[in-house]
């Protein structure tokens, strides 16, 4: 039964969470203005005294690689990276994003996955359904959310698309949104506190024999210049 403590530091709202398998043990979560360079440690040693466990007793590392906030991303990946070296255990490296489209309802063959990533813009990806199976179409990207909903409307055609994300607004005003009111379609607001979750999707990639040594563990940056190339591998994606 492997034990995972998994981090997400991507977002203002992070959290940390211990898991045995998909069972969690313990959590806690960040919903104070302290930094996450003095709020984490504290937090995990709080999450590890709950679940009476140690962490040389942790099996693997789960961590949000992002996209997210560059401090954010690079404490989260820091730490990890430090624990994998000390105590020679894996790391499992999950999208953030991937972590908000595996809440969406079952029901559409396409989910869009949508975060705050300020200034207007949100980070996005758009996935499609098999079985129980996400594909991601594409790049994760920062884009505009009317072009964000043009292109996941490109994307799906005349199907439907379930729309997940962490924020009460993020869509909302735009006039291809709107459109997709009218079709029905709402968005789904998820909790933020996405350790969890994380800690699950990251016990999958370990029990399939994927994992990440800390020389080789990265940062998922986006960068709003990348939002074009982005389009360009969705749109060729969903082909």
């Amino acid at each position: 039964m492997v034990i995972v403590l998994s981090l997400d530091t991507c977002d203002v709202r992070g959290s940390v969470a211990l898991l045995r398998e998909d069972v969690l043990l313990a959590s806690a979560n960040h919903d104070s203005d302290d930094d996450y360079s003095s709020w984490l440690l504290p937090a995990v040693d709080s999450v590890l005294r709950n679940a009476d466990i140690h962490m040389a007793d942790v099996d693997a590392y789960g961590v949000a690689a992002g996209p997210g906030s560059f401090t954010g991303v690079r404490v989260g990946l820091t730490t990890v990276k430090a624990w994998s070296e000390v105590y020679g255990k894996p790391i499992a490296a999950v999208s953030r994003l991937e972590a908000i489209a595996c809440s969406a309802p079952a029901g559409s063959n396409y989910v869009a996955a949508f975060a705050d990533a300020r200034r207007g813009h949100v980070f996005g990806a758009i996935y499609r359904r098999h079985d129980k199976i996400l594909q991601r179409l594409g790049e994760e990207f920062v884009i505009a959310p009317s072009r964000f909903v043009s292109m996941a409307v490109e994307l799906a055609g005349a199907e439907k698309i379930a729309w997940t994300t962490t924020i009460a607004e993020g869509l909302s005003g735009t006039e291809e949104w709107r459109s997709r009111e009218k079709f029905g379609e709402e968005t789904q607001i998820v909790s933020p506190f996405l350790a969890p979750k994380i800690g699950q999707m990251a016990a999958r990639q370990l029990a399939s024999g994927q994992s990440t040594g800390s020389l080789e563990l990265d940062a998922n940056y986006l960068r709003r210049a990348d939002a074009q190339f982005s389009w360009n591998d969705a749109r060729a994606s969903g082909r």
